[in-house]
């Protein structure tokens, strides 16, 4: 079975061409990497982007939708596998069991809602899966103050800080992970302002 890497992201595309250019190049990179996409289902925003970047390149892309979701206007339909469950908590569920690694694009409310809940489950133990962000035009940096902020406040454990992976290159986001960076020669990682660096 292929790495597979769980994306959340936007369906809305934001109002800067970088986002939509970095979730395709994204996907590009996923299948050029022989990695599996899983994601959300939708053709529309920063989601459809991604799997049209893995189609394009032919990768394979699986989307997961719930039912009351299920319709032409929304739903890909050019994916590799696209599969019905009856809930969004059913469709957070599938996409973690079936991921061996979690990216978030920029996005909304419904993607830091899935980012969030993959960070608390990898705090209490549930998983230990790598977790990116693509940190787009600096999209994620005032959450990465408010985890630090929460932390010096007694609020989250300094861990939270070390849960993180933020790039700002698909590509090697992507190699964190699948642990393949080789941080002794590490130089576009010492160009990038990682969670811990925040840990002050």
């Amino acid at each position: 079975m292929a790495f597979t890497i769980c994306v959340f992201a936007g369906s809305n595309p934001g109002l800067n061409s970088e986002y939509t250019e970095m979730a395709r190049e994204l996907g590009y990179h996923i299948a050029a990497h022989g990695c599996r996409l899983v994601y959300g289902g939708s053709r529309n925003g920063l989601m459809g982007q991604v799997a049209d970047g893995v189609l394009a390149n032919g990768g394979e892309a699986v989307g997961i939708m719930p039912v009351d979701l299920f319709q032409d206007e929304i739903r890909h339909s050019g994916l590799t596998n696209l599969i019905e469950v009856s809930s969004m908590h059913e469709r957070k569920a599938v996409m973690s069991g079936m991921a061996d690694a979690f990216i978030a694009l920029p996005g909304g409310l419904g993607t830091f809602d899935e980012l969030f809940e993959i960070l608390c489950w990898m705090q209490i133990g549930i998983h230990q899966k790598p977790i990116g962000l693509l940190n787009v035009r600096g999209y994620f940096n005032p959450l990465q103050a408010l985890i630090s902020h929460s932390v010096a406040e007694g609020f989250a454990p300094k861990t939270a800080l070390q849960m993180l992976h933020m790039n700002s290159e698909p590509e090697y986001l992507l190699e964190l992970m699948r642990g393949r960076v080789d941080h002794n020669n590490d130089e576009k990682g010492k160009s990038k302002v990682p969670v811990s660096a925040l840990e002050q």
